[in-house]
């Protein structure tokens, strides 16, 4: 399996994201959708980037009874995205669901992962919060392997986290890791961070990367950095 560097687009119009992707000449990103654009331009939007020739991570994180999650999946699998997932919280039997509706009558999906903590949750809010009080890493590996025996491909995880995950499940399970920065940019709101450089060497099989692209003053030349750091 080859790695990629996925750009988190989190862009709130078609013409945003639009004008963002107009920059990579010849070149055709892996892109993720998350619900800030699906929800202002509805799944259209998917079907537009996709005929351009990007593969889409398509990240709406669903997480309902297992009837709603597996009717909303045959819906998204019908938009040709490469990537979705759902929470790990929602239980097995919501997974399953998941697979059910995602495999199209030929037997084809996309990949499904599971979200176990997001990147913005540290020990203490998850404590405070959720009221789980196992140690962060032991959670996020419960997660992982509840996904895995329910048929899963992989899961979301920290990049701290994939090397661990690989370990418990083996290194067909796909680790896509966000809360990716440069070491000389900003970690913004995420917790759990590793330079792409060190996502590489930990084993993360895709990262995750937002505003240290999008926000660039080069958003290429950013890109190119993230390629090179993570993928050569």
């Amino acid at each position: 399996m080859g790695k990629d560097v996925i750009i988190a687009c989190d862009f709130s119009s078609a013409q945003a994201i639009f004008a963002f992707l107009d920059q990579f000449k010849g070149k055709k990103p892996f892109v993720k959708i998350g619900m800030e654009l699906f929800y202002s331009e509805g799944p259209d939007i998917v079907r537009q980037i996709k005929a351009r020739g990007h593969k889409i991570f398509l990240d709406l994180k669903l997480h309902d009874i297992p009837t709603t999650v597996r009717k909303a999946m045959a819906v998204l699998s019908n938009l040709d995205v490469d990537i979705c997932n759902l929470h790990a919280a929602g239980t097995t039997a919501m997974m399953t669901a998941a697979l059910e509706g995602l495999t199209r009558t030929d037997g084809s999906r996309p990949l499904l992962i599971a979200v176990t903590q997001l990147t913005s949750t540290d020990q203490e809010s998850m404590e405070k919060d959720l009221m789980i009080h196992a140690p962060l890493d032991e959670v996020v590996m419960h997660y992982a392997q509840v996904a895995k025996n329910a048929g899963l491909d992989g899961i979301v995880c920290s990049p701290l986290e994939a090397k661990k995950v690989h370990n418990a499940c083996g290194h067909d399970f796909i680790t896509v890791t966000p809360g990716v920065r440069f070491a000389d940019g900003d970690a913004g709101d995420q917790k759990r961070i590793m330079t792409p450089a060190a996502a590489k060497a930990i084993g993360s099989d895709y990262i995750v990367v937002g505003r240290p692209i999008t926000q660039a003053s080069d958003p290429v030349a950013a890109y190119e950095r993230c390629v090179s750091e993570f993928c050569d």
